[in-house]
């Protein structure tokens, strides 16, 4: 069975967590190559895990069957421009945020298999949540190993149509500052009731941790798990009703919808760069 070679260019935390990801789920370290200019990041890659490390970006294109582009994304145009003459077959994944796959074409060439990602944060540990996107010049079986690349960080799906990425960029790209939001409020209002800094944050903590977890591993929706632990006239309905009274949900609606239309703008942004 064919390992596939993989090349990164940029070497930062994202691009850094798929090397682990991908080397702790079995993928030959020596089968994956990372470029950056920052030569002490690339020490550090090659003594963690073993990997080849260049500061050329044009010898690790030609050395790869899959090139990840992981630099900021003011900086993916001149790299992209400079790649695509060397590109040729390759797969192309992006997990740039907000530079549109018209970019990446325009940058790479009309005939690039480009696939765009919206990874999140948690992929840092290994738990990311990551939306991706096939232009018309991708096959299965890149589709296939672009999605294997991203799984090696967490969960992996596809979207059908690229504009649901602004969406998932308001949903999940952005969703732990909601969680860490709420998280924040909750010890605060612990502390105002009487417990220690220290108590407050490992109880928020630890809570949020198991209500994910049963959530991920339960059929039930939200909605059914919380009714679950909502005994009426309990202190947890009583929390329920406040939340509600305050107009949570609708805030909710308003806060994503607000995102999404920034990444919208964003985006629009890239475009003029």
């Amino acid at each position: 069975m064919k390992t596939n070679k993989i090349g990164f260019i940029g070497g930062g935390n994202m691009a850094s967590s798929l090397v682990s990801g991908l080397v702790a789920s079995g993928h030959a370290a020596d089968a994956i190559w990372v470029c950056d200019v920052n030569e002490a990041a690339l020490a550090a890659l090659a003594a963690n895990f073993g990997v080849n490390t260049s500061t050329d970006n044009a010898a690790v294109v030609a050395a790869v069957d899959v090139i990840v582009l992981a630099v900021k994304p003011q900086s993916l145009k001149e790299v992209a421009c400079a790649i695509a003459p060397l590109i040729g077959q390759r797969l192309v994944v992006s997990i740039a945020a907000g530079v549109r796959q018209s970019s990446l074409t325009a940058w790479l060439g009309s005939g690039a298999a480009v696939v765009r990602c919206m990874p999140n944060t948690p992929a840092l540990v290994l738990t990311g949540a990551t939306a991706l996107h096939a232009n018309a010049n991708v096959n299965p079986s890149q589709c296939d190993l672009a999605e294997s690349i991203m799984r090696a960080v967490g969960i992996s799906l596809w979207v059908s149509d690229e504009s649901e990425l602004d969406a998932v960029t308001a949903v999940s790209g952005s969703g732990p500052a909601y969680f860490f939001l709420l998280m924040e409020a909750m010890e605060a209002a612990a502390v105002d009731l009487g417990l220690t800094a220290a108590t407050a944050r490992l109880l928020v903590q630890q809570t949020a941790l198991g209500a994910a977890k049963i959530a991920l591993e339960s059929p039930e929706s939200p909605e059914q798990l919380r009714k679950r632990v909502t005994s009426p006239g309990g202190t947890t309905q009583q929390a329920i009703q406040t939340f509600e009274q305050g107009g949570f949900a609708p805030l909710v609606a308003s806060a994503l919808r607000a995102a999404c239309e920034r990444s919208v703008e964003m985006s629009k942004q890239m475009e003029d760069c």
